[in-house]
């Protein structure tokens, strides 16, 4: 299923972390704080802060069980 931006319904990347298209995530907040939540994002994806609570998505990143 392709990603699709939650205000114009255009298409964006898969892999974007963000659900909307540059235009309009540049028309909402202004280039400067776009910028800054597309960063802060991904470097949260990088952490594998997104992915927290994900029990049926193959994509998430899988976390080492504890041993008790």
């Amino acid at each position: 299923m392709a990603k699709k931006c939650i205000y114009c319904k255009n298409g964006i990347d898969e892999e974007s972390v963000i659900d909307f298209c540059e235009r309009c995530g540049i028309g909402v907040w202004g280039e400067k704080m776009f910028k800054a939540i597309v960063s802060s994002m991904e470097k949260s994806r990088d952490n594998g802060d997104l992915f927290q609570g994900s029990v049926s998505d193959p994509k998430a990143p899988q976390s080492p069980r504890l041993s008790r």
